[in-house]
């Protein structure tokens, strides 16, 4: 075999794993849409990853946000001044937030404390048997901890979203209004009335994918962890990897159906 079979070789070994790895991913993501939709229900779990994933994430979404508008507000003020055009801030920073940093920093911030949470917490019940303990007292573990862990994120990460959205903006205000002298009622006027229903829309959509994206792949990585404390570090470290390019992926298509004319 030559340089260039064993090339071609190679390539096509890779593009079989990828496609491999796609064909799991989205069997796991179809068997846990059809257990959220089937009895038994597990409200405790669901309770519980409501909290974790919604609640307890707000301070870092709130943090992100904030300072992500600030810094929005001064970058465009700067860069506006080129242009004699510092007026188009209030414009674009809630534009530029809720069309796309919002929710993108949002998942990111989901992947970064929440994919690696629940990855971890389920690699290390597989390393402890509990999920073979699950099974054998006749819980089905998909059910049990992916299900609810799923449909947690698909309710709250859009909900996250919204908060992040407006903290941002209300940054961006601070900043404008506080530190470049903008006019407190035309900042938000202006704000106001640029935004469209389409805009709003796509981010909480962007949001449900995001949140759908990370709990997935914390659950399908936990559940594929290997043994040890090795493979508990190898799914949380995958799990993040994956989500945050998915998320990112994913907002790219997601852009071209809501805005390509």
């Amino acid at each position: 075999m030559n340089a260039v079979e064993t090339a071609l070789a190679g390539i096509g070994r890779s593009a079989l794993q990828v496609l491999a790895v796609l064909g799991r991913v989205t069997l796991f993501s179809l068997h846990s849409f059809s257990h959220m939709v089937r009895p038994p229900f597990y409200p405790r779990e669901f309770g519980a990853a409501l909290l974790q994933i919604g609640w307890l994430s707000l301070p870092v979404v709130g943090l992100t946000a904030i300072f992500t508008g600030g810094a929005l507000a001064l970058q465009i003020y700067s860069g506006g001044a080129r242009f004699n055009a510092e007026a188009v801030v209030p414009q674009i920073v809630a534009i530029g937030m809720v069309r796309e940093l919002g929710p993108v920093l949002v998942g990111l911030m989901i992947a970064a404390r929440v994919t690696s949470s629940i990855a971890a917490e389920i690699a290390t019940m597989k390393v402890t048997e509990q999920i073979d303990a699950l099974t054998t007292l006749s819980t089905h573990p998909m059910k049990y901890l992916v299900a609810p862990r799923v449909l947690a994120a698909l309710i709250t990460v859009p909900l996250l979203v919204g908060v992040g959205d407006i903290i941002g903006i209300m940054g961006g205000y601070t900043v404008a209004t506080r530190n470049l002298g903008f006019n407190t009622a035309a900042y938000l006027q202006n704000t106001v009335s640029f935004l469209e229903a389409r805009d709003i829309i796509s981010s909480l959509v962007k949001g449900a994918f995001f949140g759908v994206i990370a709990a997935i792949m914390g659950c399908y990585y936990g559940m594929r962890s290997g043994r040890g404390a090795q493979g508990v570090g190898s799914a949380t470290k995958g799990s993040v990897q994956s989500a945050a390019i998915l998320i990112l992926a994913a907002n790219f298509v997601l852009t071209g159906v809501f805005f390509t004319q």
